[in-house]
């Protein structure tokens, strides 16, 4: 019988990370058998066999430290073939789902994952909603957010808002707008959060700001008086790969106090992971990427955040060699985060080096769609012209909203209402000339 580590690599579906790790099956036979072996291994035994040691590792502590038997008794008579069963059959329901989610830990996840077929992925993933909520609501039925990411290669205010003036004009940006700062230094942060809110405030706005500044730029933007909105940090699987972020669970624990303090929600951290990032960090300790990814998830849920979402294809091509493995690394990331009870989205997106094009990435936003993901990104024209990546248009959410019959979060689509952007049934209106509010919030930026 094989260490769980070895038969969660080996039974991965093909992805170049955990090749270039290594690790992976040396053919479909081989990954076939591993997938089979794994079918058949009970619950219980994830609880007795951490893939890395208790006490070398502190996602592994926060794992098992924090887990629920209580949830997890109606599954822990199961395999991980069974729980897949369970899972996908029609008297499952998505709150039931939700009743066990604390009780089952990242690497159970991640197995059931691996033996399920995209159309699993798909079909589990829909069943819960993960509802969070700060200014508006996110992730309820029928819904579909965005974060409204308008970067900027010199962080220059006017050209930031005047891309978050036609994001919005395009119903985009009810999850949250959020900046990825070109500059980490506190002046920036604080200069970005103080545009955003007066943009926000000017045009009375039922959303969140961000600027995605590391935590600790963050906090000290904080005590200098910026409005901090969410506290966003990009995290990952281990312990080690987290050191390799700059961060702690002890930093996040007191990053999200801080803020907690404000007394503004209960929902208040913002997490991006993505496949890859503890192998790119030397720090995966020998665990595939898809697990070191869903163990991310053990660390986000700690904190209750209002958004979490997985830049699937952001690393590279050395991770997730083309289209095919991108998408396949969506769905089970998006599957994983929601069976552990997430509110996630996914920024869909590739490199300009992978073996992938838009094309693929219109398959995957649909197949999210579809599997009642709760948000996705809107950047102008797909393409950040600061991270130098493809990602999706503020169009392409209008695409899936239509196509799916999907609306922003409520307090948002009132707000669209009422500022004669869109009517009913979230028609736009394209107006001749900016209309006068909008231009008051571009001279607001300064």
């Amino acid at each position: 019988m094989r260490d769980l580590k070895t038969l969660l690599a080996k039974a991965t579906p093909a992805r170049s990370g955990d090749e270039l790790a290594g690790i992976a099956a040396e053919s479909a036979e081989e990954r076939a058998r591993a997938q089979m072996e794994l079918a058949g291994v009970p619950l219980r035994r994830f609880l007795d066999e951490p893939v890395i040691p208790y006490e070398d590792d502190e996602v592994t502590r926060l794992v098992l430290d924090s887990h629920d038997s209580t949830a997890f008794a109606p599954i822990a008579h199961l395999t991980v073939g069974d729980f897949r069963e369970w899972l996908l059959d029609e008297e499952t329901t998505g709150e039931r789902i939700a009743a066990i989610s604390t009780g089952v830990t990242p690497e159970m996840a991640a197995a059931v994952s691996k033996i399920m077929r995209a159309q699993d992925l798909i079909t589990a993933g829909a069943k819960p909603r993960v509802v969070t909520r700060f200014r508006d609501t996110i992730g309820l039925p029928g819904r579909l957010s965005t974060r409204l990411q308008p970067n900027h290669p010199t962080d220059d205010p006017r050209g930031i808002a005047a891309s978050v003036i036609d994001g919005l004009l395009h119903a985009n940006g009810d999850a949250v707008i959020g900046v990825n700062p070109a500059s980490d230094d506190v002046a920036t942060v604080e200069r970005l959060l103080r545009m955003l809110d007066r943009v926000r405030e000017t045009l009375e706005i039922p959303t969140q700001i961000c600027v995605l500044a590391h935590v600790t730029t963050q906090m000290r933007a904080l005590a200098r008086g910026a409005p901090l909105d969410l506290v966003f940090q990009s995290i990952a699987g281990t312990e080690a790969a987290n050191r390799a972020f700059g961060i702690d669970v002890r930093m996040l624990d007191d990053a999200c106090a801080a803020v907690l303090d404000l007394k503004r929600g209960q929902n208040v951290m913002y997490f991006e992971t993505g496949q890859g990032s503890a192998l790119s960090a030397n720090a995966h300790h020998g665990v595939d990427q898809q697990t070191c990814e869903a163990r991310a998830y053990a660390v986000a849920r700690r904190y209750r955040p209002l958004l979490v979402n997985t830049v699937v294809g952001f690393i590279g091509p050395e991770y997730l060699f083309d289209g095919k493995q991108i998408a396949r690394a969506g769905l089970e990331d998006h599957f994983c985060g929601k069976l552990l009870g997430l509110p996630m989205g996914c920024d869909v997106c590739y490199t300009n080096h992978a073996e992938a094009d838009q094309d693929d990435m219109d398959s995957l936003l649909t197949l999210l769609g579809v599997a009642g993901c709760n948000y996705i990104m809107g950047v102008p024209g797909a393409d950040d012209i600061m991270l130098n990546y493809q990602s999706t248009s503020f169009h392409d959410a209008l695409y899936l909203r239509s196509l799916l019959k999907l609306r922003p979060a409520p307090e948002f689509e009132a707000w669209l209402e009422r500022m004669g952007i869109a009517g009913g049934g979230l028609r736009l209106r394209t107006p001749h000339t900016l209309p006068a509010p909008f231009a008051r919030a571009i001279e607001a930026a300064g």
